[in-house]
Parts: C-alpha cells; structure tokens; sequence
C-alpha cells in the first residue's frame, strides 16, 4: 500500500492461524450437516419396500419414492448454492436445515401416498443444500494440508450411511419405517440448535466488501486456536487485483502532471472496482453463465462429466451389491428371492457400508501426494478393473469381493472430486459451481437405477455392466483432462484471480 501499511489477506491469515479448536468445531457442525444427507439417502433403501408392502404400491410408485428425492436435490443444490454465494453461506445452510428437518418429521406422519410423495420431494430440496457446508468448512481451512481435511469431512458421510444402517436393523424390525424417518430427521434438527453460534465464512465476507466483519471473525479464530493474527490489516484478493493494476505514466496519480493521462488511468482503475463489485452481486441466471464463461467453461464442464459419472457409478454399485446376487439367482434358476429375510437385507447393508472407509483411508493418504486430478483418475480407472469381471456371471462370494473393491475406488473418487470441485472456483460463484455441478450427480443417481438397474432385473447383466464400464471410463478422461491442479493452491476470491 502507498502508506506503508502491512497487509495480509485471508488466506495469509488462516496459514497464520493453522487448523485448531475453531476449525475442528466447523468440522464438526458440518459434518453433521452431512451425516444428515448420508441418512437421508440411506433409509431410501428400508422404507421403500417397507411402505410397498404395507400400502400395496406397484414397483413404479416404489421407484417414485426414491425419484422424487433426487429431483428436489437437483432443484435444491443449484438454488442453495445461489443463496449462499448472494446472502451468504449461513443464510444457505439454516433454509436447508429448516426444510430437511421440517419436510423429514412430517414425513413420518404421512397418511397416504401422495403426500409421502411430496414431503419427501421436500426433503430433497433441503439435502440440495450439502455443498453449501462444504464450501463453508473448506473456505476455514489453510491451504497446505486442505486436501487432508476435506477428506475427513467427506468421512462424515460414510459415518451417516452406517448409523442409518445400524438404526434401520435396530428400529424397523420392531417399529416400523415412520419411526426410522422421524429419528433421521434428529441429525439436520441438531443443525438448528447449533445455528446461533455459527460463524460468517471471512471469505465470504471479504469478498462482498465486509472487511471489518472478517476480521471479526478471524479474531475469534485466532483467540480458540491460541495464536496470534497476522501484524497489519486485512485486505480482499480484490484489492489486490486494484493494486496491482499497472500504472504505465511512473507516477502516482495524485501527483501526476498529465491530467489526460491521469483520467486514462482513473477510468482504467475504476472499470477493475466495477468488474469487482459485480463480482459480488451475481443474480442466480448470471451465475450460472458466470460458470460458463471463458475461464471457467472447460472446467465447469469436466466437472459435470466427472460428478454425473461417480453419482451414476456410486449409487449403482450400492444397488448392485444386492440387485446382482438376486438377479443372479432369478436368470439362473425359476426360484424367486422371496425368502431373503429383511434381516439379511439390513446386514448386508451394513456391511457394505464399510467398504466407504478404506476409500477414505486411500484418499486421505494420495490426495496431497500425488493431486487430486491423478488421484479422481487413477481410482476411477482401477474401479473399471473390479468391474470388468462382473460383465459375466460370478460366484456370489466372488461378485461381492469385486463389487467391495469397486465402491472402494468410486467412493474414493466422489471423496476427492468434493475436494477439487470448490477449490477451482472463485469465492463470488464458489458455492453455485458445487450445486449446478452437484445437482448433474444427482441426474446420474436418478438415472441409475432406471437404466442400469432395470437391465439386471431383465437378466441383460453383461450389458448393465458394460455401460457402468463406459460412464466410469468417460469420467476418468475427464478428470485426466482438468485445465490445472488444485493442490496446495490459494483460493480464489474473483473470477479474475
């Protein structure tokens, strides 16, 4: 600065402050944001049958149930992350919180059908709203060891899919599935409670000008964690862009004796504060083309491709793992699966629910190493390997060794693409990137189970399979083919940086 001043920006700060009692709080109220969506998606596996069975429902209104939820996620993500990145991240996670909870209790007390259907729709909306804490958490944390963290958030999910698991086997047994969906709703009501003494993302804030109230918050930070702030005051990368603006005459402009040349700069230097201020006023149609622009447009649609292909994949190998082995036992013999006992169905997903950890485990330990672009493809790559032998009938035993090595890799994958999705985009879009692109997954986990599904049950298994082949080595390349590595990376505030 001409002053002298020292300055520092947010990042700088949050280096300064290191990951500690702050961070692992907003670890944890995240986290519970996304134990909440992991249980939401789970009991789609229990009450979907369970409410077939006691209202007589065909098979296609069974599916509905699960479609509904998916449409109000694709509605949700993209319209959460417009919220949050116009109002703020808290303002995006509190309507999510009060829509899932609300939407989730009721649905328990659902006295037909139809209106099962609609809560649950509303349900979906309000789950949309997951990348909105993903943003939140990663926008706390310090550059160098982001890729760690972010995949120990990513844990909270698989810590949902086994307590809905765990829950399911202990409460539909007895009570029945109402109860299952009023006790899943208790993870997105704790969000609620906790609300009050959730922090103001300062990146955020930086970015829309409130310097002041960053710092405020990076106070409180730096107080839970025992260090100290940075000396001087804190700037947006904004400033910086301004700053940094050439100034081709030599002199400073208070001084300079060519008032032509003097206005040639100020109007230079004041078309760059209005590409800043636009920055941070984006309508939610201009942010989505925002995403779409020249600098963001390769990315953007790698990503797509990428999310598409690990929701398609993830959610088809979890219904694999049951759908195979009965279709095995329907294509080969005139037997149907009709002893199956429900106990069995929820053990055996619980069980499966464990293959997410050595995924996490795997991820965790290359996504700093190696990248995150070499990381998403190599995983993706290898889980094609696992696949493959699947195209032809296997022993039981055998499929579900393949079928565990494959969600391995694949959940994997979906852990590390929520790394590098909210690192590649500007603070000002950051929020809406991960929902647009968030909401293309959740196309892939709608179509899934129509599609691929729906070929196990009419005995075209070779065919199924080869299409989760090509989805899962499409997306692959795609991840080959990112414009840049995020890595130990700042984040960016302006589309410009």
């Amino acid at each position: 600065m001409g002053d002298g001043t020292s300055t520092y920006t947010v990042d700088e700060a949050l280096l300064s402050l290191g990951f500690g009692k702050f961070q692992v709080l907003v670890l944890a109220y995240a986290g519970m944001g996304w134990i909440s969506e992991a249980m939401e998606m789970m009991l789609l596996s229990f009450v979907g049958p369970a409410v077939q069975s006691e209202w007589k429902l065909s098979s296609h209104q069974e599916s509905l149930i699960t479609s509904v939820v998916f449409g109000g996620m694709l509605l949700g993500a993209y319209s959460w992350g417009v919220v949050s990145d116009n109002y703020g991240r808290r303002m995006g996670f509190l309507f999510t919180a009060l829509v899932t909870t609300g939407a989730g209790f009721l649905s328990s007390f659902a006295p037909n059908y139809l209106s099962l259907i609609i809560l649950r729709f509303m349900v979906g909306i309000g789950l949309g709203g997951g990348p909105v804490l993903c943003s939140w958490f990663l926008e706390f944390v310090p550059a160098p060891n982001r890729g760690f963290w972010m995949v120990t958030f990513q844990a909270f999910w698989t810590v949902g899919t086994i307590l809905e698991a765990s829950l399911a086997w202990a409460i539909m047994p007895k009570f029945g599935w109402r109860w299952l969906l009023a006790l899943s709703s208790l993870p997105s009501f704790l969000l609620l409670v906790f609300y009050v003494v959730t922090p103001e993302s300062p990146r955020y804030l930086c970015m829309k000008g409130r310097t002041v109230d960053a710092m405020h918050v990076l106070e409180k930070v730096a107080i839970l964690n025992h260090v100290s702030l940075p000396s001087g005051m804190l700037i947006s990368d904004h400033r910086i862009e301004l700053d940094e603006i050439p100034n081709p005459s030599g002199f400073d402009l208070d001084e300079n004796p060519n008032p032509s040349e003097a206005t040639h700069l100020v109007t230079v230097r004041k078309k760059s504060v209005n590409e800043e201020n636009m920055d941070s006023k984006i309508g939610g149609v201009s942010a989505f083309f925002r995403l779409l622009s020249p600098k963001l447009i390769k990315s953007t649609l790698l990503l797509w491709v990428v999310f598409f292909g690990n929701a398609f994949s993830y959610y088809g190998i979890v219904l694999l793992t049951s759908e195979l082995s009965n279709g095995n036992r329907i294509c080969t013999s005139n037997e149907m699966q009709s002893g199956h006992s429900n106990d069995g169905l929820y053990k055996d997903v619980f069980i499966a629910s464990f293959a997410e950890i050595p995924g996490l485990v795997l991820s965790a330990a290359i996504v700093d190493r190696i990248g995150r672009k070499l990381s998403m493809s190599a995983m993706l790559f290898i889980s094609c390997i696992f696949l493959f032998p699947l195209a032809f009938h296997q022993t039981e035993a055998l499929t579900t060794a393949l079928l565990f090595g494959a969600r391995i890799c694949i959940s994997g994958s979906f852990t590390v693409v929520y790394v590098y999705a909210p690192e590649i985009y500007p603070t000002s879009v950051r929020t809406t990137g991960i929902g647009t692109a968030s909401s293309v997954g959740r196309i892939g986990g709608a179509v899934c189970p129509l599609v691929a599904v729906s070929m196990v049950h009419a005995c075209h298994q070779t065919l199924a399979i080869s299409l989760f082949e090509l989805v899962i080595f499409l997306s692959g390349m795609a991840a080959c083919f990112f414009p840049f590595e995020t890595s130990g990376r700042r984040l960016s505030d302006s589309l410009s940086v």
